[in-house]
């Protein structure tokens, strides 16, 4: 994994899903720690999918029906944020017990990648182009479609079994 200390200071009406991207981050590092504690991959591989289902899948909403609805049609940066979501869900969909080093170390770069194109790229080109109303609107709309607090157990990222 690359270090990337590329912090990008969000506008308030943009900070949760930087706030999430920080998690995503940390998805990326859990599953380098896991490996690197030899952690059985059905151990991450149920780690991820169930991130996928708490966290990853209600971003991906939040973008694809909020944010994307305020670039004009095939626009390039939405083009993109759509494709590596599908390849992202792809890649975690196709995980199993038997997944090997490689598929892990793939998906988590391409996750970190991913984040580090919609936080220097998606988001800021929203935060030029877009008035505050049409940003307070997208804030507004964050809030009715929060993601939901949960807590994983098995914290293979720490110790190993």
């Amino acid at each position: 994994m690359a270090a990337t200390d590329k912090s990008v200071k969000r506008t308030l009406q943009l900070a949760p899903l930087s706030e999430e991207h920080h998690e995503g981050l940390l998805l990326v590092w859990r599953i380098y720690q896991g490996l690197k504690k030899n952690t059985e991959p059905g151990r991450i591989k149920d780690y991820i999918l169930w991130y996928w289902e708490n966290h990853i899948k209600p971003h991906f909403y939040q973008e694809e029906k909020i944010l994307l609805p305020y670039l004009p049609a095939q626009h390039e940066l939405g083009l993109r944020m759509h494709s590596e979501h599908e390849r992202i869900k792809q890649m975690i969909m196709s995980l199993d017990d038997q997944s090997g080093k490689e598929i892990f170390v793939d998906l988590a770069n391409f996750i970190e990648e991913h984040i580090n194109f919609e936080e220097q790229e998606l988001y800021a080109y929203l935060e030029q182009v877009l008035s505050k109303d049409q940003l307070d609107m997208i804030s507004l709309q964050l809030a009715e479609h929060p993601i939901p607090a949960s807590e994983w157990q098995d914290e293979f990222w720490k110790r190993v079994k």
